[in-house]
């Protein structure tokens, strides 16, 4: 269809010629209510902004000389986070004289890795 035909059918009908294919051989134009079609749009974009699912960092913080209590309290935390689909940043705190004795944090930083092994749904 010739171009000024297009656009006379357009403008009988209160519509606008928006260009679709532009790189197409021939380029392929099409008759609609652009403002209309550009607010769909938006609309979709919106409400996929909202059902997108969104992942966190959460961040955990042990000290080297916890308490046996703490500990199973912070891993519950830590479970709670990955089941809802979070990421988990989990860091060892020295303090004072600790900084001179790494291998006790070492002992902590090994032994939540070992307990998450036995949660069903990680793996």
């Amino acid at each position: 269809m010739d171009t000024r035909e297009a656009l006379r059918l357009a403008q009988e009908q209160d519509l606008d010629l928006v260009l679709v294919g532009p790189n197409a051989d021939p380029p392929v134009a099409r008759i609609m209510d652009y403002s209309k079609w550009r607010y769909e749009q938006q609309m979709a974009e919106k409400e996929a902004r909202k059902k997108a699912k969104r992942t966190e960092v959460k961040s955990i913080k042990f000290r080297v000389k916890i308490d046996e209590h703490d500990y199973q309290t912070k891993l519950g935390h830590i479970k709670r986070f990955l089941q809802e689909g979070h990421k988990v940043k989990v860091t060892i705190m020295f303090r004072g004289r600790e900084v001179a004795h790494p291998e006790l944090g070492r002992g902590s930083s090994t032994a939540w890795p070992r307990t998450s092994r036995t949660w069903p749904w990680w793996r």
